[in-house]
């Protein structure tokens, strides 16, 4: 039971589309399933980790970080201003991109560094473990932070699967107006981000 609502929380922490779920459709659509899943993932990793600092307790590290909010906001919103940039003015590959592990790997690392300094994340699980007082059921932390894993996969599966079905459909100028309004949302997310307070 208690897997199941960690499921259910990371669900629900993932599922809202924001940058990474940008990314992860974009980078799904010009290098296949594969390279979205993995840009998912990242976002699923730092959000266990976040999850076992609120299931755990770990009241220093969310104390820092609530701290450093405004750091944090920063340097994630500098990122997205890069990644939206670089997202609008890529032009579509005339084949099919053949990603290597190295591309895979910074699809991992890219998004997971994004979620990583997005405080609201931290702060997000917290209330959610709080209000529902699963951080008080000693013993079973590990069961509920593999839960939320679980579910935040399953979301980027869902996505990057999906979206995945209607790759061939598009044509070079489907990708390049994808690319385009995929850059304006996160140089959008990014400016929100270094403006807010």
């Amino acid at each position: 039971m208690l897997f199941l609502r960690g499921i259910l929380i990371g669900f629900a922490i993932a599922a809202p589309v924001g940058p990474i779920g940008v990314l992860c459709i974009r980078r799904t659509l010009s290098h296949g399933k594969l390279a979205g899943f993995l840009s998912g993932m990242g976002a699923a990793t730092a959000d266990m980790l976040y999850g076992a600092i609120a299931a755990f307790g770990l009241t220093v590290i969310t104390d820092l970080l609530v701290e450093n909010t405004s750091w944090l906001r920063f340097i994630g919103g500098c990122f997205l201003l890069y990644l939206g940039i670089k997202t609008f003015l890529e032009k579509p590959a005339d084949h099919a991109a053949q990603a290597n592990q190295s591309g895979y790997f910074g699809a991992y690392l890219s998004t997971f560094f994004l979620t990583i300094t997005n405080p609201i994340t931290i702060l997000s699980f917290a209330a959610i473990f709080a209000g529902t007082m699963l951080t008080s059921n000693t013993g079973s932390p590990l069961v509920l932070v593999a839960g939320v894993f679980a579910g935040s996969a399953s979301w980027w599966l869902a996505l990057s699967f999906g979206v995945g079905l209607m790759r061939d459909r598009l044509t070079a100028n489907h990708m390049t107006w994808i690319n385009r309004i995929s850059g304006m949302i996160i140089v959008t997310l990014g400016i929100v981000a270094l403006t807010s307070k």
